[in-house]
């Protein structure tokens, strides 16, 4: 009898697969076993259809149990990915969203340029039926499109995860010379709960002041103004500074509402 060939450990290190609404257990699953494939192991649920855990998951995963076993479950999009800096969207279109549109072989080298291991980062994967929402795009520093023949590029959920996943695992770990480091030594981009705080405070300003309106294009306003602010990728210290901004202007607007309560505008 030969024996069997030993198994290397799992690798246990890449971006988060981020799966928002996965309606079968059989797609996360086939979704598991691919990022086994790729070295990845940290998957993240986004309320799963069916619930969690899943057998059916169990059987479509051909054993990468460990992921599944590993798996954790947010009740929201924004709690999921709050603890990652950097954050791709996969999409079929770009949706007239201003923001970098890339393939899955330059986002693993961009993720590899900034982060070797791919810690602090994620990929986001939409409901088998639907795909993800603006909502959800805008959450995101750049977008993924897989390219694929425009006569049929519909992609099971799981076929998308092992496109991601294949190309991480062959970008190799060394930085690519295409992507020059824009962080000064020291200074951290800033993570996905910082901006989202950011947004809250600038649009809680914003309505204060009357400028998102009128009330229905509200939304596109927000979006907008989200996407430009996610473009410019600050650190974690020109988001502190933005909060400062967003503070002194609305203590400039206080100042004047009382100057003009009292008398003490001018004529």
């Amino acid at each position: 009898m030969v024996p069997d060939p030993i198994r290397p450990e799992p690798r246990c290190e890449g971006p988060a697969v981020v799966l928002v609404e996965p309606q079968l257990g059989e797609n996360i699953g086939a979704a598991a076993r691919a990022m086994a494939n790729g070295g990845m192991s940290d998957l993240r649920l986004v309320n799963p259809r069916d619930g969690w855990p899943n057998p059916r998951a169990v059987a479509a995963a051909s054993g990468a149990n460990w992921i599944l076993d590993g798996a954790r479950v947010f009740e929201s999009t924004e709690a999921a990915v709050a603890d990652l800096r950097w954050l791709y969207a996969t999409t079929a279109r770009p949706r007239d969203m201003v923001k970098e549109v890339r393939t899955p072989r330059q986002a693993a080298q961009r993720i590899k340029a900034f982060a070797p291991d791919g810690d602090e980062c994620g990929v986001l994967f939409g409901p088998e039926r639907t795909g993800l929402r603006n909502e959800h795009l805008v959450l995101s520093t750049d977008l993924i499109v897989i390219p694929v023949d425009p006569a049929f590029s519909s992609l099971n959920l799981a076929q998308a995860v092992l496109v991601v996943c294949y190309e991480w695992f062959q970008a190799g770990l060394a930085p690519s010379e295409m992507e020059p480091d824009r962080y000064d030594r020291g200074a951290r981009p800033a993570s996905r709960a910082e901006m989202l705080n950011l947004f809250d405070h600038l649009e809680a300003q914003l309505d204060a002041v009357g400028f998102l309106r009128p009330p229905e294009k509200r939304p596109l306003m927000v979006q907008n103004l989200r996407n430009l602010l996610q473009r410019a990728q600050p650190t974690e210290q020109e988001v502190r500074t933005l909060h400062g901004v967003v503070r002194s202007l609305s203590g400039t607007r206080r100042e004047d509402l009382e100057a003009n309560r009292s008398g003490g505008g001018d004529d």
